[in-house]
């Protein structure tokens, strides 16, 4: 079965995280399928915290892949982040 899930990258106490689409057997950190989009929880600046292809999620999510709670919250995020910018 494959999910939508966060894999965490960065260094120590700077964690950044690739939105991935993953057998769910597979260890956090291991394959991956496709890269969505990214998350930064401590973007600062102009540095954007957040960059996902909703398009590309929804297009898992109708083949089948089942996101996990953060991704799904993020996802959600990132919608309502791009719903102002095309009104």
């Amino acid at each position: 079965m494959l999910r939508i899930r966060l894999q965490r990258f960065g260094t120590k106490n700077e964690p950044t995280y690739r939105l991935v689409v993953a057998e769910q057997s597979i260890r956090r950190d291991g394959r991956f399928v496709e890269v969505l989009g990214n998350y930064n929880p401590r973007a600062r600046g102009k540095t954007p915290g957040l960059t996902i292809d909703v398009a590309r999620v929804d297009h898992w999510i109708k083949l089948g892949a089942q996101p996990s709670d953060t991704a799904k919250s993020l996802v959600k995020r990132a919608r309502a982040e791009a719903a102002p910018a095309k009104a």
